[in-house]
């Protein structure tokens, strides 16, 4: 078939084709209209419109039919559900951040983020990743909020000493934001870049900067005071507080900075204890609760001074009996009951009044003859005669 192409045309506009009816190869009948022949086209001829319409769709639509799922394709909205919302990973990766810059973001609240209904980890809806889109300067100005910086790099951003830089931290002056556990398994506190700049812009703090520290300063670092797992305890708990949507949440987040012997001693229920540990943060690590790391970690994020010790089982108390008003903590055997009792279809009637005690009127004559007299064994046995064990033994020595 030199110089033929071989198409697929519809009968209609190739005319009628015969074929060979069953038993009779001489008998033939027409095809229907609507069926569709194979035949050779010469390549001078011109293919209909139609047809080539429909090939360019058919491949269309396997191109798509076959085409790898794309990572960032928004899902399909839906007027009578939620907004839709994406995994915390996926937004990450929309707004071009890596998972430590993104969580940041959030602790800081750039991003903000929702519940997930299905109780798992807190999502990000398509709008609020749109809204950080649009924000000018983006992304620059996003990251340039975000970004942190160790000690040596904050030092000659504040145009200071590093050791000046150590010393303003460990006094309380400088908030870090963040920190981690190196591989020596020395804690490194970074700071925001941008905080440190508006710091040593401040006229107020010059005296920091330059000449001798002050008083107060002094005072505290000689007797060898160290805030700075104190100062990010405290803005990790805000964190925590702001992502809490009841009182139960707002509880476990202030649970989560006590040790277990302190809030054995403010929660004492252990169903109360157990469901605060539930709705708690994640854990900050991974290692094993034995290691070296985790205990290094365990004593960054737990409260340890006096004062804040105090401050958060006030706030635990006060938190406490809030949450308890609006429902009790779940225990096994008792359906979880709702902060608002559920209306009764029907009128419950009242129960009958319990029965009162009977008087020496209502009882018989008789029986309280017999009530009077000693109980004593039928056939007028003595209620002194032993009984029992002692009664066998009794008969053994006779």
């Amino acid at each position: 078939m030199n110089g033929d192409i071989r198409t697929i045309a519809p009968a209609s506009e190739i005319g009628p084709v015969r074929a060979p009816a069953r038993g009779n190869a001489s008998a033939q009948e027409p095809l229907p209209a609507s069926t569709t022949a194979f035949t050779s086209v010469p390549a001078s001829a011109s293919v209909p419109k139609s047809v080539s319409a429909r090939v360019t769709a058919a491949a269309a639509a396997y191109a798509e039919a076959t085409a790898p799922p794309d990572p960032f394709r928004r899902p399909p909205t839906s007027s009578g559900g939620p907004p839709p919302s994406v995994a915390r990973s996926r937004a990450a990766r929309e707004l071009g951040l890596q998972r430590g810059e993104f969580d940041l973001a959030v602790m800081l609240g750039r991003v903000r983020t929702v519940a997930d209904p299905a109780g798992g980890r807190r999502r990000v809806r398509l709008e609020e990743i749109d809204r950080v889109r649009e924000t000018p300067g983006y992304p620059e100005s996003l990251r340039k909020h975000i970004k942190t910086v160790g000690t040596a790099a904050g030092a000659a951003l504040m145009e200071i000493s590093p050791a000046r830089f150590t010393r303003l931290a460990r006094a309380g002056v400088l908030t870090p934001v963040k920190w981690y556990v190196n591989r020596y398994r020395a804690v490194v506190w970074l700071y925001l870049a941008e905080e440190l700049t508006q710091f040593a812009a401040s006229e107020t703090n010059a005296a920091l900067l330059t000449g001798r520290a002050p008083q107060a300063v002094r005072d505290r670092l000689e007797g060898g005071g160290d805030l700075r797992a104190r100062n990010w305890r405290g803005r990790y708990a805000g964190f925590l507080l702001r992502q809490s949507e009841d009182p139960w949440g707002r509880a476990a987040a202030g649970a989560s900075l006590l040790d277990p012997v302190q809030l054995a001693e403010v929660v004492r229920d252990p169903y109360e204890r157990a469901y605060l540990n539930r709705l708690g943060p994640e854990p900050l690590t991974q290692a094993a609760s034995a290691s070296p790391t985790a205990r290094l970690i365990e004593r960054i994020t737990t409260a340890d001074d006096p004062d804040e010790i105090s401050w958060v089982r006030v706030n635990l108390l006060l938190t406490l009996e809030e949450a308890r008003r609006l429902r009790p903590a779940p225990r096994p055997g008792r359906p979880p009951i709702l902060a608002s009792p559920r209306p009764r279809p029907h009128p419950v009637p009242e129960p009958p009044p319990w029965p009162a005690a009977p008087t020496d009127a209502d009882i018989p004559a008789q029986r309280l003859r017999v009530d009077a007299e000693p109980q004593g064994r039928a056939g007028g046995t003595s209620s002194d005669e032993p009984r029992g064990l002692w009664k066998w033994i009794r008969r053994r020595r006779n």
